[in-house]
């Protein structure tokens, strides 16, 4: 299908040619404006699934992931941008193997290029995100979701199977979860854990920034581990090192914070 984009761009190329043979360039950009990935149009692509479990593959996009009553992935993309002396935005779509490839590109001097993915996933399936350079966000789940973004925020809501959260730079977020088991890894940002109901595992660790964990409000008590080499260390919860209830916290360089939720 044939990318429909919209160019929010008018350049302007003037060469002079002055004494010696040097050749000066400039380019004068008018009218440039941001992407707007809301107000492009969306397209539309299915894609059969032959298991229980769904591998995605993104690059240069948002990636959002909501569990349905379908029985194919289907996957609404919308794409925005401009480019100047190069090329773009090229987006590409496909499946191979139970893996969804869902890739957008500029090459230019100057860019500025903005994309979405929305990807209905059918109910039951376990999904794992490879992201390079996108947010990934996720929610609604009751499957194990694995998600890691080499750039780019994650984001998991009101899920509640098994987690595992990655991400070189840009900070891990879950908010209303009721995952009995939660592994968080961060290189370069914070991470913020919200809990609607008590967990068996949590298990954090932050390169560089903070590390703070909201349990649900109760007299349940924990098995809490919380370290940081620099930073300061705060636990508000009932503990007990003798419970089920294990809770994991290391930071290198960032504040730790385990509380009740308000």
């Amino acid at each position: 299908m044939a990318l429909r984009t919209r160019t929010r761009a008018r350049t302007r190329l003037r060469t002079l040619v002055a004494s010696g043979g040097a050749v000066l360039v400039a380019l004068a950009l008018t009218g440039c404006g941001s992407a707007d990935v809301d107000g492009a149009p969306a397209e539309h692509k299915s894609f059969a699934l032959g298991g229980k479990a769904l591998t995605i593959e993104s690059g240069g996009t948002t990636v959002e992931l909501v569990p349905t009553d379908v029985r194919k992935v289907e996957v609404t993309r919308r794409v925005d941008g401009w480019v100047v002396l190069g090329d773009g935005p090229d987006a590409r779509w496909s499946m191979r193997d139970d893996t969804l490839t869902l890739r957008v590109k500029c090459h230019a001097v100057i860019s500025n290029c903005g994309s979405r993915h929305q990807v209905k996933v059918p109910r039951g399936v376990a999904v794992t995100v490879k992201g390079d350079n996108g947010r990934i966000l996720a929610s609604g789940f009751d499957t194990p979701l694995t998600l890691h973004s080499d750039n780019g925020m994650v984001t998991v809501r009101d899920s509640s199977g098994p987690l595992k959260l990655e991400c070189d730079n840009g900070g891990l977020l879950t908010e209303r979860i009721s995952s009995r088991s939660v592994s968080a890894r961060s290189d370069n940002g914070g991470i913020r854990l919200g809990f609607s109901a008590v967990p068996d595992l949590v298990d954090t660790v932050s390169d560089n920034g903070r590390v703070t964990i909201d349990l649900p409000r109760g007299s349940q008590a924990y098995a809490v581990t919380a370290t940081t080499r620099n930073g300061l260390v705060s636990v508000k919860v009932p503990r007990s090192d003798g419970s089920a209830h294990v809770v994991k916290a290391h930071s290198d360089n960032g504040q730790i914070t385990v509380r009740t939720a308000n």
